[in-house]
C-alpha cells in the first residue's frame, strides 16, 4: 500500500512540487508535448523517491525565475520656456484624456460637469519646480496616473465624493518635478495611482504586493 501524501517525507513532497512547476514551465514554453507532460506528471505524482523525480526533469533546461522587469523612468524635465503658463481643460457630460508625452502647463484648471478626466502624468514632460492643478467638479472626478519619482503634493475639498490625499514618492530624487493638486468637487472624485510607464493596473498591483514581500523579508 502507497502511503498517504501525510505520511511522505517533507523533502519528497517539496521536491515533487518543484518538479510539478518545472514540468509546467517546460510544457508553457512549448518544451514538451501534451502527451509527454501528462506522462511525466503522472509519473511525479506516484514517484516515491528523489531520484524518480530528478530524472523527469534532467533533460530539461529550466531558466531560473527572473524579477519582473522594471521600466525605465523617462527623463521628463521640460525647459521653462516650453511650457505653458496657463491651460484649461474643461469636460460637461464627456471626457478629456491626456497621457503620453504632453506638456502640462504651470497652472492647469479643470472644470467638469457630469464629465470626467484621465490625466497621465508618466511621460508627460513636467516643467521643473512646481506645477498646479486645480479641479472643480459637480457629478464628476479625475483620475491622475503618477509615476513613482514624481512628487505630488495633493489636498482638496469633497462633498459626497472623495478625495485621495494619498501620495507616495519612493523614487524621487533631489530637485524632482512637483505637482501640487488642489480643488473642490461634489458627487465626485479624485483619485491619484502612483505607476511606473507601460504598467496596467494588474501589474502596479502585482509590482506592489512583491515590493511589500521584499520589505517584509527585510525586516
Amino acid at each position: 500500500m502507497s502511503e498517504s501524501p501525510e505520511l511522505r517525507p517533507a523533502p519528497l513532497r517539496t521536491r515533487r512540487d518543484e518538479v510539478i512547476r518545472d514540468l509546467s514551465t517546460a510544457f508553457a514554453e512549448d518544451n514538451l508535448s501534451v502527451e509527454e507532460f501528462e506522462r511525466r506528471l503522472d509519473v511525479a505524482h506516484r514517484a516515491t523517491a528523489l531520484t524518480e523525480l530528478n530524472a523527469l526533469v534532467s533533460d530539461l533546461r529550466i531558466a531560473p525565475a527572473q524579477p519582473s522587469p522594471v521600466p525605465a523612468l523617462r527623463p521628463r524635465t521640460a525647459l521653462p520656456t516650453e511650457i505653458p503658463e496657463e491651460q484649461n481643460l474643461v469636460a460637461i457630460m464627456g471626457g478629456v484624456t491626456r497621457r503620453g508625452q504632453w506638456t502640462p502647463a504651470r497652472h492647469t484648471h479643470f472644470y467638469a460637469l457630469m464629465g470626467g478626466a484621465q490625466l497621465d502624468f508618466r511621460e508627460a514632460r513636467m516643467g521643473p519646480g512646481v506645477s498646479e492643478l486645480t479641479i472643480f467638479a459637480c457629478m464628476g472626478g479625475v483620475e491622475l496616473i503618477v509615476p513613482p519619482d514624481l512628487i505630488v503634493d495633493a489636498g482638496g475639498t469633497a462633498i459626497m465624493g472623495g478625495f485621495d490625499q494619498s501620495h507616495e514618492s519612493p523614487g524621487a530624487p533631489a530637485g524632482a518635478p512637483v505637482l501640487k493638486v488642489n480643488g473642490f468637487v461634489m458627487m465626485g472624485g479624485v483619485e491619484i495611482k502612483v505607476m511606473l510607464p507601460g504598467e496596467t493596473n494588474a501589474d502596479a498591483r502585482r509590482r506592489k504586493r512583491e515590493e511589500k514581500k521584499r520589505r517584509r523579508k527585510q525586516q
